[in-house]
């Protein structure tokens, strides 16, 4: 699937390789899924190049639309999971 990631110009070309590195963990994880601890500290990188709660859902909200994936979800299963690894259902 070819997938348009959610960027911003005003990102540095690290900060876009980390968000767009988070987004392709989001799609692993509903393929044949990702490694729990990897995920997180993927999100944490994430979180450092979009503080902002309503941009991050902004970029979710756009990045779901056109995956049918839910990004949130998916970060909430690796939070709670006791598993290492996490596998989504599509």
């Amino acid at each position: 699937m070819e997938v348009q990631y959610p960027l911003s110009i005003e990102w540095s070309k690290e900060e876009v390789i980390k968000v767009v590195s988070f987004f392709q963990l989001i799609e692993k994880a509903y393929d044949n899924g990702v490694n729990k601890g990897q995920l997180v500290s993927a999100y944490h990188e994430f979180k450092d190049v979009v503080p902002s709660k309503s941009e991050e859902k902004q970029l979710f909200k756009q990045f779901d639309r056109e995956t049918g994936y839910s990004t949130y979800h998916t970060v909430k299963e690796a939070r709670e999971t006791e598993r290492d690894k996490v596998l989504m259902n599509k």
